[in-house]
């Protein structure tokens, strides 16, 4: 078992580029993970990385041993996950990304009741608006909300989000109501911004179909719900799920711009590597949180549960 710990620290080591961080995905110290590195170099009898003040990059041996030990680690949960389906009691951790607002809202939430009912499966939850590589971040299940390009990794659909533009009454007495989306150019736009985001321009439906509109505002975030708390505060105009701000549009305290003209839909969905779906506690997972979002969106939304 030493060994194959080894190998997991190995393959870490290669996909994160330092130590440090393959320690804390981990769980162990730099220490230790450095130990586990000189202990395999030591078996196999190579150098496995050439060493930089920064970064630890593979040698030429260390590329071919990855790929195979990448390999024996799939295998090995392959295994494991043919066992905990046989045995009936699924077991193990599941890496889970998800962006911060509705992974807070969800996700999160609902953590510690999937661990009531299935207290041997681990999850470890990362919330982040920004883009996350999942195949570098060893993510088991990405939950994503957007306009979804086509990928290599399978998708599971959970809800069909349209969006909506909306703002404080208080905004709109202060700097009028836009009539038409080309007014958006002359008003205060809350935008979702962080390194390799498009959130530039808004696409918005017209009776020619959807159209770009270019859209600024001197206040942006990499986090969605400190967008909300602005429009609420009357800092502008927001372009949100309407399942996040239906509350704030019930009780008056936003209120929805440009109606005729809504920007386009987004999906809520779940992404993982093709292989997950064999591993039941992924499946179970996933089966759990997509009727959770699914009954939570409507009942944000204020329709009947089904």
């Amino acid at each position: 078992m030493a060994y194959l710990d080894n190998i997991a620290v190995f393959v870490r080591v290669v996909e994160l580029g330092n130590l440090s961080a393959a320690g804390r995905d981990m769980r162990i110290s730099p220490a230790v993970a450095s130990n586990r590195i000189k202990e395999l170099e030591k078996h196999l009898g190579v150098r496995l990385f050439n060493r930089t003040t920064r970064q630890l990059m593979p040698t030429e041996q260390g590329r071919v041993f990855y790929d195979g030990a990448r390999k024996v680690l799939e295998a090995v949960a392959d295994a494991e996950a043919a066992v905990s389906e046989l045995s009936g009691q699924p077991r193990g951790s599941i890496r889970v990304t998800a962006p911060l607002g509705i992974g807070r809202r969800f996700i999160a939430s609902g953590i510690p009741a999937f661990r009531d009912l299935y207290p041997d499966i681990e999850v470890r939850l990362r919330l982040s608006d920004h883009n996350i590589d999942i195949m570098k971040e060893g993510i088991d299940v990405a939950f994503k909300l957007g306009v979804l390009e086509d990928s290599s990794f399978k998708r599971r659909n959970i809800a069909h989000c349209d969006r909506i533009l909306v703002a404080a009454p208080a905004y709109l007495d202060r700097r009028g109501t836009p009539r038409i989306p080309e007014d958006l150019a002359r008003h205060d736009c809350l935008l979702l911004r962080f390194p390799g985001s498009r959130d530039f321009h808004w696409l918005l439906r017209s009776a020619d179909g959807p159209q770009k509109f270019e859209v600024r505002g001197p206040f942006d975030s990499d986090d969605g719900d400190v967008l909300t708390s602005w429009a609420l505060d009357g800092r502008g105009i927001v372009n949100k799920p309407r399942f996040e701000v239906e509350p704030f549009i019930r009780d008056g305290r936003l209120v929805p711009v440009l109606p005729d003209f809504a920007p386009e839909p987004v999906q809520l969905a779940a992404l993982y590597p093709h292989r997950k779906l064999q591993d039941p506690k992924i499946r179970l997972f996933l089966d759990f949180m997509a009727e959770r979002c699914q009954r939570m969106v409507r009942g944000l939304l204020g329709e009947p549960a089904l």
